[in-house]
């Protein structure tokens, strides 16, 4: 199989507790429920790309764990290409502890573990891999070297890159964005970018314009039920959000993000994409979990608005 969508990044066990409101600091609720779920940004965008048709390879690792191998029969279980999923003696896999309120919320710590050994070298190895594809997909939680070398690789081989910057802290290095077609935040991760409150479409508007000065040549801000906000050189495009009754939002951006790289992938122009990414987020938050949650090509095409 010729991998058409290559993501570069994380794998983690999501370990989930449900409760009726997320606990202050300092403080004991008492949950409800716990799931033990596969995860991690890098590859719910991988499933994400393969459940909406787009051959996919994953290049990242894992701890010699019982966790590791889990995750990685998660992603051979959907067909995606682990050839570069590499299993690293001495360390844990990367979890993610997780907290979901009834409001459907959540609070989320992470452990990298192999996501720490995921260096430059690794994706150097799996060069092939990228020459085959026409979608690169990269986001944080891998060291920073790392995402910088696959960046620039990816612009080098005259792929699409794509970069969605989370988790995030601060500005972004600067020359990252030169190597970047869509930077693809959601609306915190664009205020740890830009300074700007995002919490409207019009305040989205602003963060935008600092980001494309930035050097970004295209902007896509997730904003949960608004919807998400596209800008690039010739000004803004606003795509309202699917309504839906919402359960879980966790991993609705990394589902957002795989399907449009997959719709990419098929060949479908940029506002095309940005749509069967957001039907496929929207439906993601009707379901419990972050893999789990992730739907098939058959349901977005199916999607009809309540």
């Amino acid at each position: 199989m010729q991998a058409k969508v290559v993501v570069v990044g994380s794998l983690n066990m999501d370990l989930v507790a449900r409760a009726a409101r997320l606990p202050q600091p300092g403080e004991t609720v008492v949950g409800t429920s716990f799931a033990t779920v596969p995860g991690g940004k890098g590859a719910n965008q991988a499933v994400a790309a393969a459940r909406q048709g787009a051959p996919t390879a994953m290049i990242g690792c894992v701890g010699d764990d019982a966790y590791g191998e889990q995750l990685r029969g998660a992603l051979l279980a959907e067909g995606i290409d682990c050839q570069a999923v590499a299993s690293v003696a001495g360390v844990s896999s990367g979890v993610a502890l997780i907290v979901v309120d009834d409001a459907s919320q959540n609070n989320i710590v992470i452990v990298a573990g192999g996501n720490g050994e995921v260096r430059p070298q690794r994706v150097q190895d799996a060069d092939a891999l990228l020459q085959q594809a026409e979608v690169l997909v990269c986001q944080l939680e891998v060291p920073m070297d790392t995402v910088a070398f696959a960046l620039e690789r990816g612009r080098v081989l005259g792929k699409t890159v794509i970069l969605n910057p989370a988790p995030v802290s601060g500005p972004l290095p600067a020359a990252w964005y030169r190597a970047v077609d869509y930077l693809v935040p959601n609306e915190s991760e664009a205020f740890a970018l830009t300074g700007v409150r995002v919490d409207s479409v019009a305040s989205a508007e602003q963060a935008a314009i600092y980001l494309l000065a930035a050097g970004a040549r295209k902007v896509i801000i997730t904003l949960g039920a608004l919807g998400s906000l596209f800008a690039d050189g010739s000004g803004f495009i606003h795509f309202p959000a699917p309504r839906v009754q919402a359960v879980d939002t966790t991993a609705a951006g990394d589902t957002f993000v795989g399907a449009f790289a997959a719709a990419l992938a098929r060949g479908e122009g940029e506002r095309e994409a940005i749509a069967v990414g957001q039907v496929a987020a929207a439906l993601s938050v009707t379901r419990a979990g972050a893999q789990p949650s992730i739907p098939s090509l058959a349901e977005v095409r199916g999607f009809v608005q309540p």
